[in-house]
């Protein structure tokens, strides 16, 4: 079983695991990178709105949780962003 990195906050966690996502931070046990939520937040998108953004809809929680792990991790997550904008 691969290992799973989590990031606990009050509501909800991140986490990190082998294989899923390319081991980027990732909220809960979804698919959604918390580079996508940042990225989507810093082009615009409110926090509402962020709850319909994804396929999977996303709790205040989840987004509060994103947030909180990139101002923990600011470098990892804005290294993702470009990462994924060269891709």
């Amino acid at each position: 079983m691969p290992s799973v990195e989590v990031f606990r906050t009050e509501h909800s966690w991140i986490q990190k695991t082998p294989g899923r996502c390319g081991g980027d931070a990732c909220i809960r046990d979804t698919r959604i990178p918390v580079w996508s939520v940042i990225e989507a937040r810093q082009q615009g998108a409110s926090d509402e709105e962020l709850l319909t953004y994804f396929v999977t809809p996303l709790t205040p929680a989840d987004v509060q949780a994103a947030l909180a792990y990139f101002q923990q991790n600011r470098q990892e997550i804005e290294n993702d962003i470009r990462l994924n904008r060269e891709a």
